[in-house]
């Protein structure tokens, strides 16, 4: 069930994306970066085509909700820093109860700049690793801006496990890089900028169990887009 949880907060997650990048440069992917961005990224997560088309298409109306992007910022239990990203049609709504999130997980929310410096903004490619080499693939997008280049193992929906290959680039590299990777052909399942923590917070299990009721509290808000933090 967590798993179609999770599914279900990545549509709703990609749709506000949607929606904000078709009211920002319009509802055409050819002449709209980020749209382009955000229809790449759906179809890394199985978002059905006709959901994406309806979100564009409700985009385009009077209707249609205004989101904000707003940054919260704080610390969790151990001292470990937080910085939850939002897409809100209710700014008051949202850092109410991101508010509450923190003050009933033993966490305290901030002031702009209170954790944010813990991080570091990064372009984050996700590909599929079939017919892949790494270590080949790594020489050929070092003049993109590739930092990092390595592989990882997820499971899907359904508990099988599938092989990826992440490519971090420099926040200011990721257009190059997302231009470099479509002129190779290569399967991009998904593309974000990303804060990455420059260190992290050790903790043991019982800590950690406290820091991540503090994580899914706030991943379940339907106003909140992503979670940084610092636990190692």
């Amino acid at each position: 069930m967590k798993r179609w949880d999770r599914m279900s907060k990545d549509f709703t997650r990609i749709g506000k994306e949607i929606v904000m990048a078709v009211k920002e440069g319009g509802p055409s992917p050819d002449s709209n970066a980020r749209l382009r961005t955000a229809m790449q990224n759906a179809k890394g997560v199985n978002m059905p085509k006709d959901r994406v088309e309806a979100a564009i298409k409700r985009a385009t109306g009077k209707d249609e909700k205004d989101y904000q992007e707003v940054v919260y910022e704080g610390y969790g239990p151990h001292g470990v820093a937080i910085v939850v990203e939002t897409a809100t049609d209710n700014p008051t709504r949202t850092v109410s109860n991101v508010r509450l999130y923190f003050n009933r997980n033993n966490g305290a929310l901030g002031t702009a700049g209170s954790s944010d410096y813990t991080f570091t903004r990064k372009g984050v490619f996700k590909l599929a690793a079939e017919g892949l080499d790494r270590d080949e693939l790594e020489l050929e997008l070092i003049d993109s801006g590739a930092e990092d280049v390595y592989e990882t193992t997820e499971e899907d929906e359904h508990g099988a496990e599938h092989q990826y290959i992440v490519v971090e680039t420099a926040f200011t590299d990721f257009g190059q890089m997302q231009q470099a990777l479509g002129a190779k052909g290569v399967n991009v399942l998904s593309a974000t900028l990303q804060r990455v923590p420059n260190t992290t917070v050790s903790l043991n299990d019982e800590q950690a169990e406290e820091v991540e009721k503090l994580i899914d509290k706030l991943e379940e808000d339907e106003d909140v887009q992503a979670v940084y933090h610092t636990m190692g």
